[in-house]
């Protein structure tokens, strides 16, 4: 039995490690980046990433080969998507204005390697994203010159028809990358002056647009003679909100952005609800105009607007689409721009990635070091690849950080908030320092303290005995006082939170199984009709079960920063949308993102659980003091936990004989 337990101590170590989460500091507006964006910056900035290409190019796309007119719907059903998980990112900016969005939520609430996947994936997301945008920016200019830009190149340069590279090299969309690395790397100030510049006219081009559009309007065009309001049907519906879903994806940009803000703690909720508002409003409007200025039927695709405007004797107009689309454009390549460096130095801050991408320049107050490189290669990218075919991919990875960042706002918000002692002036090494207190002195310290906070080790957590064991509420993470005669037996003995943590794995398992069944039951997997509503059915009671366990414990509620409301149900919801809508892509995208986190694992393991600051934390701990704790048993015994710096002479410790310092350290 004892080398059984031996031989498993390694694995078990590891599990730990890779699990364990993100400490924050005591005071979190402090940072090295400068905190100088309003919430008028962060409003353009959601919004910058929002309103681009796709309001001018997805809206006609949409309406003509999925939906019709009924695009509008599908836009505002994705919209209510969008703001559920935008209600997640808003409470996680305010609460933890750090930059790395949806990386560092998931470190502080999940774990560390889960953080370093989502990270890992958010930076090929944002990577890809800017390089599209680049290729599409270049050929809607080079498309205003009758493509004299591509035959120039293939005739002068070169061409090549190899798979997954493009026709040519696409020389402006890397050029234009590289100059928007250029400005970005001047500081926040400067991205923040460009992207109200380019927002500023996009907004005046919709205005314009929306205007003489619905002056050119022709209701006939929602008739029966053109095939209806929906000539698709429900299905056609939710078929296109899975497809103008992805237009909403820019509003973590704002999230990204908090350890930036001002006030991160008013700014990043205010501004999420104010741009993901007027996004959804421009492009409901922009849809319902298209779809009334001409028959859904007869819409151009690649030039909706433009194509429109120009059939119905307005072809002075087609400039000025050209004129918002480019400008729109240079906003979404800005937000790509402005948003991976910072997931970078996040994770490189953390010591999860290489170091060099966490030095700031001490006169820009950026990372610019992460800025070069990653433009440099999102330029690479943009010059050689045909990435059309990767396109998809994009969606998985913003997906997967949806979910994370979901289930993040259930787990954090049903924890034992854990409180940091503030440092005292023991902080720096005093050779003159007081001889240390005798162990019932520091006992009536621990018994006096109003802050005792639940303490976490690596196989164990330890919950601090208060004072006052009666209270008229039960702690965080408890389960609720009027559910205790009927769940306590069974749920009453679990650590705090414990019991939501497993019900979020639960809601996670049950949204995959009922999203598979519903997605792949009848046609891949050819379930008989009965098998196919039972398994829905199991599934759909799996999935309230666990909803309805985590709301019979106590939430958090003392929080002076915005919350998500109705939760667990915002996010759990939430959960089940995003999941579904992966369940809607393609395999061979679900082949890539399987090689692409195998690579990331490649990069955690060779690199990051080494340089970890969490793990070296863990291997040199503070010195100690002792604190009464209970036990998973139940027995109440005296332990040790961290006050103060190692370098001091003297060290304030009230050991319980039966455990040593080394003991203790070597159970962390």
């Amino acid at each position: 039995m004892d080398s059984c337990q031996r031989g498993c101590t390694p694995a078990v170590r590891l599990c730990q490690r890779m699990n364990r989460l993100k400490t924050l500091d005591d005071d979190m507006m402090t940072t090295s980046l400068k905190r100088c964006l309003s919430t008028l910056d962060l409003t353009l900035l959601g919004l910058g990433g929002m309103v681009g290409s796709g309001l001018y190019v997805l809206t006609g796309t949409v309406a003509k080969d999925t939906v019709g007119p009924a695009v509008v719907l599908s836009f505002i059903f994705a919209g209510f998507a969008s703001l559920l998980a935008a209600f997640c990112y808003a409470e996680f900016g305010a609460r933890i204005p750090k930059t790395g969005s949806a990386y560092m939520f998931t470190y502080v609430s999940v774990g560390e390697v889960w953080a370093f996947l989502i990270g890992w994936n958010v930076i090929l997301e944002n990577m890809i994203g800017g390089a599209a945008v680049a290729r599409a920016w270049s050929g809607y200019l080079d498309a205003i010159f009758n493509h004299a830009i591509q035959n120039f190149t293939e005739s002068h340069i070169m061409r090549w028809d190899v798979p997954f590279l493009a026709q040519y090299p696409d020389m402006l969309a890397a050029g234009i990358l590289l100059v928007a690395s250029l400005f970005i790397s001047f500081g926040v100030q400067v991205s923040s002056y460009l992207n109200h510049i380019f927002s500023t006219i996009s907004m005046c081009v919709i205005v314009i647009i929306l205007v003489f559009g619905f002056m050119l309007a022709e209701p006939a065009n929602w008739s029966q003679k053109e095939g209806g309001f929906a000539p698709f049907g429900w299905s056609g519906i939710m078929a296109g909100s899975a497809t103008c879903f992805y237009a909403f994806v820019g509003f973590d940009v704002i999230a990204s952005s908090s350890e930036e803000a001002k006030n991160p703690q008013k700014a990043v909720p205010i501004a999420t609800a104010i741009s993901l508002g007027l996004a959804a409003t421009a492009y409901i409007l922009v849809s319902t105009v298209l779809t009334l200025m001409v028959p859904w039927h007869t819409l151009d695709p690649n030039s909706a607007l433009a194509d429109a405007f120009f059939r119905r004797g307005y072809s002075w107009a087609g400039v000025i689409v050209a004129v918002g689309s480019i400008c729109a454009m240079n906003t979404v390549l800005l937000c790509n721009l402005f948003s991976l460096p910072r997931i970078v130095y996040a994770m490189a801050e953390d010591g999860l990635f290489f170091q060099i991408f966490a030095r700031v320049n001490p006169i820009t107050k950026v990372p610019v070091n992460a800025i070069v490189v990653f433009g440099f290669l999102m330029a690479t990218m943009a010059l050689i690849f045909d990435l059309e075919a990767l396109v998809q991919f994009l969606s998985i990875g913003t997906l997967l950080a949806y979910t994370f960042v979901a289930a993040s706002v259930i787990v954090l918000r049903f924890q034992p908030e854990k409180k940091h002692s503030k440092e005292t002036s023991s902080t720096s090494p005093n050779p003159n320092a007081e001889p240390s207190p005798a162990p019932s002195e520091c006992q009536n310290i621990s018994e006096d303290s109003e802050d005792l906070k639940q303490y976490e080790s690596f196989s164990d957590k330890l919950q601090l005995v208060d004072k006052q064991q009666t209270r008229e509420r039960r702690a965080v993470g408890q389960l609720k006082a009027c559910w205790e005669p009927y769940l306590g037996r069974l749920l009453g003995n679990c650590e705090p939170g414990e019991v939501v943590a497993l019900s979020v794995l639960g809601l996670l398992v049950t949204s995959v199984s009922f999203s598979g069944v519903l997605v792949f039951g009848l046609m891949q997997l050819q379930l008989p009709s009965w098998s196919y509503i039972t398994l829905l059915v199991i599934f759909s009671l799996a999935y309230v079960l666990c909803m309805a366990v985590i709301w019979v414990h106590e939430p958090q509620t003392n929080t002076k920063t915005f919350q998500v409301p109705l939760v667990p149900l915002t996010p759990g919801v939430s959960i089940l949308i995003n999941v579904f809508l992966m369940m809607k892509l393609s395999a061979l995208t679900w082949i890539r993102f399987t090689v692409w986190i195998a690579a990331g694992l490649l990069v955690y393991f060779g690199y990051g659980i080494w340089h970890s600051k969490e793990g070296r934390r863990e291997l040199h701990p503070k010195d100690l003091a002792a604190r009464y704790v209970v036990l998973p048993s139940g027995s109440l015994v005296e332990t040790v936990e961290s006050v103060q710096p190692e370098q001091a002479d003297a060290t304030a410790t009230c050991m319980n004989p039966a455990m040593t310092t080394e003991e203790f350290a070597g159970r962390r």
